[in-house]
């Protein structure tokens, strides 16, 4: 929008100077012009008094050398034949017989073109016989000229002084009418990524003035809106700890064996999960993490929230591996028998990988083989779940978050939360076949956020573009 001020500025400006300094320089010519030939009159009107008195040759040619445009060679009389006088000549004469003669017969002053450049003044004078002598005076070019090409360079340069300020103020201007405008823009930008601190100066014109408020006053509702969901969820949350309390104190009654104390187990970490959920819904910032997905601390991935994955693997396993007993599942580990420390912190990894494997038993039939490998890629861990069931006949619209498929029990979300841990260290989470002919959920988790693109470095991480379009054909 400025240089578009500018420019309109420009071609205005352009205009006027164009309209006022063209036929002022015009103006400026034919005063110059006019300027020129009076004086030739003038001078021409000096020999009037002397033709007047007497035409003979001598006394003329004296009189026309003691005039100025005579000394320069510049002034000619024609006096025609008077009775038996022959006509008398004094000076060359530039116009030639036939103007001469015609400027006698009109009776009135005329100019004529001269060969070679300038113009010639006819002054036709009365002599005392009646008859009509005529005084010629040339008038060069360069008197005709005089003064008009620095006439014509002043006024393009006023012209330029003009254009060059007008465009100076109209960019100020511009700028003035620019700023506010790019702030409310940048400040749109903060606001979609998320710094919902982003606020506009209320300054510039009117109506700028007016969106910044508007601005000022959505922002500050967005963030109350945020506040407000932060609150019900933390609220809707809270209200869970009552069942969960009954459920405790009823699996003290269950004795001693695998199944109570799996169920024991289970009621402990839903209730670490709920708390979980209060605290992140009520955090003043986005989570960064999980954000009430995973279990344990939720948010931020870094250094000092790391974890062994084969620890954590061999420990949610050990919690599976009963239920897979009893369903007929034969269960295969591979690369969880060493040390492999990922920047994922621990109830993170182990929400995902119960998303990953409650996937496994709601999805393909009892008795159906599955497996969990973990690989050390060395900038990267890849962890493979993979299964011997009936596959996914879609995997993009599987990573479509909140997508699940017509299945009971299903809200879509599992692979999302499985997502959101790769993607927090940079890697990415994949769909295909495996090698037991189901699927395979393939998670890249990136070491120290190095590595984004996975095996062949060039492939298109599904993981990544579903999360634009929302994910989740199983839980």
């Amino acid at each position: 929008m400025r240089w578009a001020l500018v420019k309109v500025c420009l071609a205005v400006t352009a205009m006027v100077v164009v309209a006022f300094a063209v036929p002022l320089g015009l103006v400026v010519q034919e005063m110059a012009s006019d300027r020129a030939f009076s004086n030739a009159e003038r001078q021409a009107a000096t020999i009037g008094p002397t033709l007047s008195i007497t035409t003979d040759p001598v006394q003329l040619r004296k009189a026309v050398e003691s005039t100025q445009m005579g000394a320069a060679r510049r002034m000619a009389v024609h006096v025609p034949a008077i009775g038996a006088d022959a006509p008398v000549e004094i000076g060359g004469g530039w116009a030639g017989e036939h103007a001469v003669a015609e400027t006698r017969r009109i009776g009135r002053a005329t100019t004529a073109s001269v060969a070679g450049g300038g113009s010639a003044l006819l002054q036709p004078t009365a002599l005392g016989s009646g008859d009509i002598a005529v005084v010629e005076i040339y008038v060069p070019e360069s008197e005709v000229s005089n003064g008009v090409a620095t006439a014509w360079l002043v006024l393009a340069g006023v012209g330029l002084a003009l254009i060059v300020g007008s465009v100076a103020v109209a960019d100020r201007l511009g700028a003035r009418l620019v700023r506010p405008a790019e702030r409310l823009a940048d400040a749109a930008h903060q606001l979609g990524e998320g710094r919902l601190g982003a606020r506009v100066p209320e300054a510039g014109p009117k109506e700028l003035r007016s969106a910044a408020v508007a601005f000022n006053a959505m922002a500050d509702q967005v963030v109350q809106l945020l506040a407000n969901e932060r609150e019900l969820a933390a609220d809707l949350s809270h209200r869970l700890r009552t069942p969960l309390t009954v459920l405790r104190l009823n699996t003290a009654s269950l004795g001693d064996g695998p199944a109570a104390e799996q169920t024991r187990a289970a009621v402990e970490q839903l209730e670490r999960e709920v708390d979980t959920i209060i605290r992140t819904a009520r955090e003043q910032r986005p989570a960064t993490g999980l954000a009430g997905a995973g279990a344990g601390t939720g948010g931020g991935v870094g250094a000092g929230a790391g974890c062994d994955a084969s620890e954590v693997i061999r420990d949610r396993m050990a919690f599976w591996s009963a239920l897979a007993e009893d369903e007929g599942r034969e269960v295969r580990l591979a690369g969880v028998d060493r040390t492999v420390r990922i920047p994922v912190a621990r109830p993170e990894l182990a929400a995902a990988l119960d998303a990953m494997l409650g996937n496994v038993f709601r999805h393909t039939p009892e008795g159906t083989p599955f497996a969990v490998d973990v690989h050390d890629a060395g900038d990267a861990v890849i962890v493979l779940v993979s299964d011997a069931g009936p596959g996914i006949a879609d995997p993009d619209a599987a990573l479509r978050r909140g997508n699940d498929g017509g299945r009971d029990g299903s809200t879509g979300l599992g692979l999302d939360i499985v997502r959101r841990v790769a993607e927090s260290t940079g890697g990415d989470l994949r769909l295909g076949r495996s090698v037991l002919g189901g699927t395979e959920v393939r998670v890249w988790i990136g070491l120290d956020g190095r590595s984004r693109g996975g095996p062949g470095g060039g492939r298109v991480r599904r993981g990544r573009r579903g999360s634009r379009r929302g994910r989740g054909a199983r839980a």
